[in-house]
């Protein structure tokens, strides 16, 4: 029995699913609190219990999350009992030694992209996937295994991949990276992992810096790139292109996603698919229908409202959430609400989130969501950033009937977290005012 400290994380989720899709024992434990991984969990009959020290028995194997510290009641209980310990990345290393693992790093962009690329190759060969909105599944007779690996703490480094994919390079987690020199080094390392190749966004301002062993190719818009995209048209229904892969021609390409990013992400894909001989015409045809990630740009209409649902929680994917929006929708307002989290990433991007931010015609600001002490910022409200807004304010659950003066408008919820209790609360007064026909 494989028992999981933090289940619902949404790596553990997926990596629980992958052990229960190999055919192991599993279980696990977390907060009572609802999160959107554990639907998926539950419908594979995974038993999800409260944490407590008497789930602990003999014989367990413990996967312990990386939230959860060695003085968590139910590690110093398998500390007692003497059982086998994996960290989540440890535990994911190991299956990365036994397929053939595509595993997909960057600042931005790895969620989707992995997503991406799960959906093509599942659909023309078969793949295993771990995806960082909490979906897992494997199969033993599967070749791939395609991988989110997160940089945080250098957790990739646990990973033996065969391909290494880096969708950019940022500087972000600055509680524990010193600085972009810091970043940079740890993706090098993880890139000289790679046992066939790298491949690399070109069009990235840091990862042509890389020194790495394996053959490293670069995909993106820019004339240098190995794999690169010609004639983009971006349009109301997505993105078409056509693709040449060191100058040849590979085939046309249309996206049902919006923005440059999203142009990026599929080139990474389209990169792996060529190098692994896949047919031009398949890999089109799948990427056509791929449906997106978990919390990716997620469009719900209520009455004249677009409500958009979006992970985003660094400037940049801020930055590109927004314009991606403003492609589907030229002619609406855009309205952008903003829950960040960590006060420290609050502080150091204040600048840059505002800048952002004022891409929307109106932003609001909740106050930051704050899941461990962090020294030094204790200081820190939303406040750095609303001073540098040129149109917004703060916002909070009980006052989400300030957006329903919106009429005809895309508003985007944004938060690694929680923002769906201030989604719900909007949601439901808009539904009332339909009722009574006030709208």
């Amino acid at each position: 029995m494989y028992h999981f400290i933090g289940i619902k994380g949404t790596g553990m989720s997926a990596l629980a699913q992958i052990m229960d899709s190999l055919g192991y024992e599993v279980q696990g434990s977390d907060k009572e609190n609802h999160f959107f991984t554990e639907d998926a969990l539950i419908e594979k009959g995974i038993k999800i219990l409260p944490f407590d020290p008497d789930n602990i028995k003999k014989d367990m194997v413990i996967v312990q999350g990386n939230a959860f510290p060695d003085t968590h009641p139910e590690v110093v209980r398998a500390h007692e009992l003497g059982l086998k310990i994996y960290t989540y990345q440890e535990m994911i290393g190991k299956l990365t030694r036994m397929f053939d693992t595509i595993g997909i790093s960057g600042c931005h962009g790895k969620t989707t992209t992995t997503a991406m690329l799960s959906h093509v190759l599942k659909n023309i060969c078969g793949c295993n996937y771990l995806i960082g909105d909490g979906t897992g599944y494997a199969n033993k007779e599967n070749k791939y295994f395609v991988l989110e690996a997160c940089e945080y703490k250098r957790h990739f480094l646990a990973y033996d991949p065969t391909y290494a994919i880096i969708t950019n390079i940022e500087l972000d987690h600055i509680d524990y990276y010193k600085d972009i020199d810091d970043v940079i080094l740890a993706y090098q390392e993880y890139a000289n992992k790679a046992s066939k190749m790298v491949l690399a966004c070109g069009d990235d301002s840091y990862t042509h810096s890389l020194e790495v062993n394996p053959p490293i190719f670069f995909y993106g818009l820019d004339d240098d790139n190995d794999v690169q995209a010609r004639d983009v048209e971006y349009h109301e229904d997505g993105t078409s292109f056509d693709v040449f892969v060191e100058d040849n021609y590979y085939g046309h390409f249309d996206l049902p996603l919006y923005g440059k990013h999203m142009l990026l992400n599929s080139l990474a894909v389209i990169g792996v698919c060529y190098y692994e001989r896949l047919d031009a015409k398949e890999v089109a045809k799948h990427l056509k229908t791929f449906p997106g990630a978990k919390r990716r740009f997620k469009e719900k209409v209520v009455g004249d409202i677009v409500m958009i649902d979006d992970y985003a929680h660094h400037p940049t994917e801020v930055r590109v959430t927004i314009k991606g929006a403003r492609q589907k929708y030229p002619d609406r307002t855009i309205v952008a609400i903003l829950k960040t989290h960590t006060l420290s990433r609050t502080k150091e991007f204040a600048e840059d989130f505002a800048e952002a931010l004022n891409l929307a015609d109106y932003s609001y600001i909740m106050d930051v969501g704050v899941d461990r002490p962090e020294e030094g910022y204790d200081d820190v409200t939303y406040q750095v950033i609303l001073d540098k807004l040129d149109h917004g304010e703060h916002i909070s659950v009980e006052e989400a009937d300030k957006l329903l003066q919106y009429k005809n408008a895309v508003l985007i919820f944004m938060s690694s977290k929680d923002i769906y209790v201030l989604e719900d609360a909007y949601e439901k007064l808009l539904n009332e005012q339909m009722e009574r026909g006030e709208r």
